[in-house]
């Protein structure tokens, strides 16, 4: 079982929307919206405000993890409970000392948190060096919360993902595994099929890639809450790509947005029996973040109440010469056929403001032209800056009309310096994700806050905004009349896996393959 530590109880709302640093509004031409204010580069002070309720702190200090560090953190709502996972003590070379998870049963007003046990060496009864990329999913029919978390060994084979379950989202069982026999993995992703009327409700969908064979994607489906897995199967076409998140429409169907060197879906009609071969939604047009940060056009996804889902990545297309990333998306109600890539108008398409690493929600009862979709993201103040001197901020934008207008975005935290943030494989860290669920038509988001550090210890946790909604309220915006200016794009790197060191036992069968 695991261990239950502090509980975190809700600070005081300065009332609705507000928060320490609000975006100062200017005036738009034609359709676009507002622009952050200018924000000295130097000398930050707190990034938290009395808007944010702190859900988990890092309690370790053993080695190789940079403490204290949390990131990447991802969360599901059932009813009024909320569910969170992240990474506790980042380990630069890859994975973290141990997977953490926070969890309120009150709809976000007080959070219990802890550690997943059975996982990890650091956190001292698993068998695992270090472990990666939680998700968290919730199974209606079986009554299960699920994290599934990539576990890491330098000396030994792991299975492709592992799962920790849990009946009540704070005492977690020890991870069981799924496909076992797996060479590889990376980016792991899982959901539930939650529609009492499907054909399919109750399945459980997970997927990830393999780096050993170029990242090929593969899907594995649970029918009984994440004891037992399927084969591994690929898609049609035996794509490859990263970053994938399986979604379910309340017909059972499955959709998949993916990253495969352009944005790209999979889907599956059958219960996860067999995959289609990738469409393309639309090519991605990249412009690199500055600073060294960890970040990219990964997808973030969710699906409405009547089954449009929504795809959101960081794009350049609608700025001058690339030189900075709006959030752009495109939606789609059966995952073949997808609308134009629109942006969303979080300030003039003539500012220097730079947006990446999304994380949307959509409120499952409501859809179409009524959808009430919410938005966290981080964002640099000014694209140009270097790592001495870039302002990192954490915004928040919703519209209460499927995107047809939004309300005014406004910055969740104070700006953070870079030099506050560890370092990973592919550069310094927040996240590749961050999440946004709804509770009772209030939106909640999860993400990594760094305050300044003290010698060498960082000061990075997990918080959560309080007093944010969607409803339409004062000026809204549209970015209807813009339209893509170039074909301009900067090269996507390539992630370096987290499991980047091939282990000896599979080094020695690799020669012998040979």
């Amino acid at each position: 079982m695991g261990i239950r530590v502090n509980v975190f109880c809700r600070r005081t709302v300065v009332g609705a929307f507000i928060a320490l640093w609000t975006l100062t509004l200017i005036g738009c031409s034609g359709s676009s919206s507002s622009s952050s204010s200018s924000t000295t580069q130097t000398g930050f002070g707190s990034p938290v405000g009395a808007n944010l309720t702190q859900v988990s702190s890092d309690p370790y200090s053993i080695a190789p993890g940079q403490h204290a560090t949390e990131v990447e953190p991802h969360m599901v709502a059932n009813g009024t409970t909320l569910v969170a996972a992240f990474q506790t003590g980042r380990i630069s070379a890859g994975g973290a000392t141990d997977i953490g998870w926070a969890t309120s049963t009150d709809g976000g007003t007080t959070w219990s948190h802890g550690f997943l046990p059975g996982l990890t060496k650091g956190e001292g009864s698993g068998p695992y060096d270090a472990a990666s990329d939680p998700v968290v999913a919730y199974d209606a029919k079986h009554g299960i919360w699920m994290i599934a978390s990539l576990p890491i060994s330098n000396t030994s084979s792991t299975p492709a993902v592992v799962m920790s379950r849990s009946t009540d989202g704070l005492s977690w069982q020890n991870p069981e595994s799924a496909d076992s026999n797996s060479k590889s993995s990376d980016k792991n992703w899982i959901v539930c099929d939650n529609w009492a009327t499907s054909p399919h409700y109750g399945n459980c969908y997970l997927e990830w890639d393999d780096p050993f064979s170029a990242d090929e994607i593969l899907m594995s489906t649970s029918t009984d809450g994440g004891l037992t897995w399927g084969v591994a199967t690929p898609t049609a076409n035996a794509a490859v790509g990263i970053g994938g998140q399986p979604l379910v429409q309340p017909d059972g169907n499955v959709v998949v947005p993916i990253e495969t060197k352009a944005m790209s879906a999979f889907s599956s009609t059958n219960g996860g029996l067999s995959w289609t071969a990738t469409v393309t939604i639309s090519n991605v047009q990249f412009h690199a973040d500055a600073g060294g940060i960890r970040s990219g056009p990964l997808p973030s996804a969710a699906v409405d109440g009547a089954g449009t889902v929504w795809v959101v990545w960081e794009d350049c297309r609608f700025r001058t010469s690339c030189t900075t990333n709006d959030l752009v998306y495109s939606t789609s109600a059966d995952g073949v056929n997808w609308s134009a890539v629109t942006r969303i108008p979080i300030d003039e398409i003539s500012s220097t403001v730079d947006h990446f690493i999304p994380g949307i929600g959509i409120d499952p009862v409501s859809s179409g032209a009524l959808a009430h979709v919410a938005l966290h993201y981080y964002y640099y103040s000014q694209s140009s800056c270097t790592v001495s001197n870039c302002a990192l901020l954490v915004g928040y934008i919703s519209s209460a009309n499927g995107g047809s207008t939004w309300n005014a975005p406004v910055a969740v935290t104070g700006p953070m310096e870079l030099g506050w943030l560890p370092n990973s494989q592919n550069g310094l860290m927040v996240g590749d994700y961050v999440a946004t669920a709804f509770t009772n038509g209030a939106p909640h988001g999860v993400f990594a806050v760094a305050s300044a550090k003290s010698g060498t210890s960082f000061s990075e946790a997990i918080y959560t905004g309080q007093g944010l909604t969607v409803a339409a309220a004062g000026r809204q915006f549209s970015s209807a009349n813009d339209k893509p200016l170039h074909h301009q794009s900067d090269r996507i790197e390539k992630e370096s896996p987290e499991k980047g060191l091939i282990p000896p036992l599979r080094r020695k069968a690799r020669r012998s393959a040979k």
